[in-house]
């Protein structure tokens, strides 16, 4: 029998809630769409036929609602895999945790579970205004130091490429997303392999007042080709989503709307337009599942 988890390493609020997303089992459909920006849970929710449920807690916006026939839960994140670690654990918490007994289901629901999320190309035939669907996701952050984790011997040698490319300290991670949900909502979008960045100015070889270690990261990070494998765009999110995903459990699928290119220094002035595009193509691709 699986054991009781202390108050301490699985915190629930007062009212039963989980302690971060103050969310209930109840709050949750089986499908998750996550994005980044608080603002943006609206920009999704607003074309649900009904919202049922809604919350805020810090960075956390929850609605939950239906979408011609098909419940759906919208949730934020904010940015960086730090933010992802602890939205993944407590959104498994809720479904494969008895949250009153503290003790691990004995059956292992599984979610599916959707980012909708800006990025930058690193590939000059991939301009802003694309959409793009991540098949690989490779992590910059050190999150996965702090795991055990199954790669294969493809995704390992991926990491090696890019730690020896770019002197790391550190050995970075690269995860496959899920097929089936590539399957359902990626066949019509660009298909790449999304670097994930611990930061936005520094970590993205951008120079405000404070210099980069690697300045040409992101020329460095295009140019990897491995036998036909190459890095397409980056974002703050996608490989932490992957690891996670992978370890607890759930399908997990990054969708990305480019809204900038660094090659050719080109940033979209309809970002929101791009995101809004590629909110409505999902939700049409969900609802006809």
């Amino acid at each position: 029998m699986s054991k009781r988890i202390p108050e301490s390493e699985l915190i629930i609020n007062p009212d039963g809630s989980i302690y971060h997303l103050n969310l209930k089992p109840e709050h949750l459909a089986s499908t998750i769409i996550a994005v980044g920006d608080p603002d943006r849970v609206q920009k999704v929710s607003q074309y649900f036929d009904e919202i049922e449920f809604s919350i805020s807690k810090r960075e956390f916006v929850t609605h939950t609602g239906i979408y011609k026939g098909k419940r759906l839960t919208v949730i934020s994140t904010g940015m960086g895999t730090d933010n992802i670690e602890i939205f993944m654990t407590e959104i498994d918490a809720l479904v494969n945790i008895d949250l009153t007994t503290r003790i691990p289901k004995n059956n292992h629901t599984s979610l599916d579970i959707i980012r909708i999320g800006t990025s930058g190309s690193m590939q000059a035939e991939i301009p802003y205004g694309s959409l793009l669907a991540s098949v690989f996701g490779i992590g910059l952050d050190t999150l996965m130091t702090y795991y055990i984790t199954d790669f294969s011997d493809f995704e390992r040698s991926v990491s090696r490429e890019i730690r020896e490319k770019l002197n790391l300290p550190f050995t970075p991670y690269c995860v496959e997303g899920s097929q089936k949900l590539l399957n359902l909502l990626g066949n019509d979008l660009i298909k790449g392999n999304t670097v994930t960045c611990p930061g936005f100015f520094g970590p993205q070889g951008r120079e405000v007042r404070l210099k980069p270690a690697i300045p040409n990261i992101i020329e460095q990070l295009s140019a990897i080709n491995l036998d036909g494998f190459r890095l397409t765009n980056f974002e703050m999110e996608t490989a932490g989503y992957y690891a996670m995903g992978r370890m607890l459990g759930h399908e997990m699928l990054s969708l990305n709307a480019i809204v900038a290119n660094r090659i050719t220094q080109e940033f979209a002035k309809d970002s929101y337009n791009i995101v809004d595009q590629l909110i409505v193509q999902t939700l049409e691709k969900l609802a006809e599942k």
